[in-house]
C-alpha cells in the first residue's frame, strides 16, 4: 500500500521523490587491494558476518536532496499542517 510522503527537511515538498531500493550484496574483501575475495550471492556467510538489517527502501527528496528511511517520509506526511 502506497502512503502519501512529505519531506521532513524542506517541508513543502509533498510529490518529487526517488525511492532508492537497496540491494544487499555480502561480500568478503582482500584488507590491502579492497578487491573481492569471495562472493555470498545468495549463500549464508557464516557467524563471523553481520547480515543487514537496514531498511529495504530510502527515499530521496527530489527538491532539497535528503535521504533518509521511507518510515520517516511516511511519519511527516501524515502530519497536517
Amino acid at each position: 500500500m502506497m502512503n502519501p510522503y512529505r519531506c521532513p527537511n524542506c517541508k513543502t515538498n509533498r510529490s518529487r521523490f526517488n525511492i532508492i531500493d537497496q540491494v544487499v550484496n555480502a561480500v568478503r574483501l582482500d584488507p590491502q587491494s579492497g578487491e573481492v575475495i569471495e562472493d555470498y550471492n545468495g549463500r549464508d556467510p557464516g557467524p563471523l558476518h553481520a547480515k543487514y538489517q537496514g531498511p529495504v527502501k530510502r527515499v530521496q527528496c527530489g527538491s532539497c536532496g535528503l535521504i533518509e528511511d521511507e518510515r520517516s517520509f511516511i511519519k511527516f506526511g501524515e502530519i497536517q499542517e
